[in-house]
């Protein structure tokens, strides 16, 4: 009879546990949800802002590689499609999603500077 009632003294014991105790587990599952957000969501999120950026500001004479690794020139943009030069006188159409990377921007026009000779000053 003294030993049942040792054992459940001590399975009420474990059984019961401390208030701090039954808090931990959830504290670290808190915790890897927001490691995960920070190290895994946040950085692609930020990816695909950026990718989004990069698609919308294409502009003809762009240099640019798409997801396949085909690289071209853009000779023409449309709302949701690019015309790519990959040879002289071959064009494709592509998804804007599809390109990967731009190369190099295509210059734009250098602005025509206006000078005009200031009238001597009369003293």
């Amino acid at each position: 009879m003294e030993a049942n009632r040792k054992v459940y003294t001590v399975l009420y014991a474990a059984a019961s546990g401390g208030g701090a105790g039954s808090l931990t587990p959830i504290l670290m599952i808190a915790l890897l949800f927001v490691v995960m957000y920070f190290m895994m969501i946040r950085p692609q999120q930020k990816r695909r802002r950026e990718a989004e950026q990069m698609q919308s500001a294409l502009a003809p004479g762009d240099e640019v590689v798409t997801i396949g690794g085909l690289h071209g020139t853009v000779t023409a943009v449309e709302d949701e499609t690019v015309l790519l030069e990959v040879a002289p006188g071959v064009q494709t159409r592509y998804a804007r999603p599809a390109v990967a990377r731009v190369i190099k921007r295509a210059e734009a026009p250098a602005a025509e500077t206006i000078t005009e000779e200031a009238e001597p000053v009369k003293e």
